[in-house]
C-alpha cells in the first residue's frame, strides 16, 4: 500500500455544524439557521427564529380593538396596509358591520400598492443576496414613488394605519389620484427593465434554476401560501377564492409556477407586480364619490372637524377611543391575501371592547418551515437564495 493510499484512509469525513445568523444580511433580520455541512453541501437546516419576539398578540389582548390596528402595522412592517385590512376585515366580520363601497375600493388601492412596494423590497434585496446590485438600486426608486403616494394619502410612509373599523381613516386628496394614474403607466416600463437585467442572465439562472425546489404536494403538506405556493403551480390566491375588500369587483389573473424552484418564485411575484397595477388602474375607474366609513354611530369615529366643534362628537370619540364598544360574543377566523401569503386573524370576543384572544397566522412563519426541505442536498451558496425567494420578515415570525 503506498503511503498516500493510507493517507487516504485515514480521512474520516465529519460534518460540520454551524450557526448561519442571528445577525447576518442574507437572512433578512435576527433568524439563526443551524446548519449542518458535509463540506460546503447543507446536509440539515434547523430553523431557530424567536429573536425579535415581542409578545405582541398579548399586548393586542390588553388593547381596545380600535387600539390594535397600530400593532399590526409592527408585524409585517414591508407590507402594513395588507395587515391593517386583514385585521380590520376581521373584526367587521366578527361585528357584522357594512362598509361603503369607496372606502372598500380605497382599502383595496392602498393594499395593492403596498404589495408591490414589499415585491420591490423583496426583488432588490434577494438579488443583492445572489449578488445582483442594480436590481436593487432601480427597485428602491419605484418603491421611493409609492411611498409618496401613501404619504399623500395617509400622511404616513411606512406604517400607514390607514384602515379603521368601518372604512378609512381619511378621504384621499384629487392630487394622490393623478399621481397613482401617472405611477400606473409609468411602472410597467420599469418593471421590463428590471426583467430585462437578471431574466435571461446566465449567473442568475445558475444561481436559481432547479434551487429550492418544492412540488405541488410537498409545498401543500408544508401549508406554504403567496408566492412560494404558486411558484409550485398550486392556484391559490385568497382575492380569488375569498374575495373581501373590493377584490370582487375586479379583474385580474393569478400567476402560476411550473418548477416550484427559486427562478419560478421570481417570476410569480414579477408577474404579481404586473397584476396589482392592473388591479390599482381598476380602482381607480371604480372610485366614486360616497362616504369612507360605516354609518353605523357606534363604530363610526366622528370627522376631526366635528370633534373640535361640538361635544357630543368629542364625546363620542372619547369613549371609542378609551373604551371602545361592546362587541358581539364568538369567535371568527378571517385570512387574507397578505403580500407573503395567507394572513390570518383569529379573534375569539367575550363580548368587551377588548378582544379576549388573538391569534395571528403570520404567513412568513409558516413558510419558514419548508426551508430544511428546500435547501438540504443544496450548496450553503444556495441556502441564501432560498431564504429570499421565501420572502420573510422576521416582525411577524416572531410575533
Amino acid at each position: 500500500m503506498s503511503v498516500t493510499e493510507a493517507t487516504e484512509k485515514k480521512i474520516v469525513q465529519k460534518e460540520l455544524t454551524l450557526n448561519m445568523g442571528p445577525q447576518h444580511p442574507s437572512t433578512h433580520g435576527v433568524l439563526r439557521l443551524v446548519l449542518d455541512l458535509q463540506g460546503e453541501t447543507v446536509v440539515g437546516v434547523d430553523p431557530r427564529p424567536g429573536y425579535l419576539h415581542r409578545g405582541i398578540e398579548k399586548w393586542m389582548e390588553s388593547r381596545t380593538y380600535h387600539q390594535i390596528i397600530p400593532m399590526t402595522d409592527r408585524l409585517d412592517y414591508i407590507s402594513c396596509m395588507c395587515n391593517n385590512l386583514g385585521y380590520v376585515v376581521a373584526v367587521e366580520r366578527l361585528a357584522g358591520i357594512n362598509v361603503p363601497e369607496r372606502a372598500q375600493v380605497l382599502r383595496t388601492l392602498t393594499a395593492e400598492l403596498t404589495r408591490i412596494s414589499s415585491h420591490l423590497i423583496w426583488l432588490g434585496t434577494s438579488a443583492v443576496d445572489i449578488g445582483a446590485m442594480t436590481v436593487l438600486l432601480y427597485a428602491a426608486r419605484e418603491r421611493e414613488f409609492i411611498l409618496d403616494l401613501l404619504e399623500m394619502a395617509t400622511g404616513a410612509r411606512l406604517t400607514v394605519s390607514y384602515a379603521r373599523i368601518g372604512g378609512v381613516r381619511n378621504d384621499v386628496p384629487r392630487d394622490f389620484l393623478d399621481k397613482c394614474r401617472e405611477f400606473t403607466e409609468l411602472f410597467p416600463k420599469r418593471l421590463e427593465e428590471y426583467d430585462t437585467l437578471i431574466r435571461e442572465n446566465r449567473i442568475w439562472l445558475k444561481r436559481t434554476v432547479g434551487i429550492g425546489v418544492m412540488a405541488a404536494g410537498e409545498a401543500i403538506n408544508y401549508g406554504l401560501t403567496g408566492a412560494s405556493l404558486r411558484g409550485s403551480g398550486v392556484n391559490y390566491d385568497l382575492r380569488k377564492v375569498e374575495p373581501y375588500a373590493a377584490y370582487d369587483k375586479v379583474e385580474f389573473d393569478v400567476p402560476l409556477g411550473k418548477n416550484g424552484d427559486v427562478y419560478d418564485r421570481y417570476l410569480v411575484r414579477i408577474n404579481e407586480m404586473r397584476q396589482s397595477n392592473r388591479i390599482i388602474k381598476q380602482c381607480l375607474d371604480l372610485l366614486k364619490p360616497g362616504p369612507i366609513t360605516t354609518n353605523d354611530p357606534r363604530y363610526a369615529v366622528p370627522d376631526k372637524i366635528n370633534v373640535m366643534k361640538n361635544m357630543e362628537s368629542l364625546a363620542h370619540q372619547f369613549v371609542l377611543m378609551s373604551k371602545w364598544v361592546p362587541m358581539p360574543a364568538g369567535e371568527v377566523y378571517v385570512a387574507t391575501e397578505g403580500s407573503k401569503g395567507e394572513l390570518g386573524f383569529y379573534i375569539v370576543s367575550d363580548g368587551s371592547g377588548r378582544p379576549y384572544r388573538i391569534k395571528i397566522r403570520a404567513p412568513s412563519y409558516v413558510n419558514l418551515s419548508a426551508l430544511p426541505a428546500m435547501a438540504t442536498g443544496h450548496m450553503m451558496s444556495d441556502m441564501v437564495a432560498c431564504i429570499g425567494a421565501i420572502d420573510i420578515v422576521l416582525g411577524e415570525c416572531d410575533r
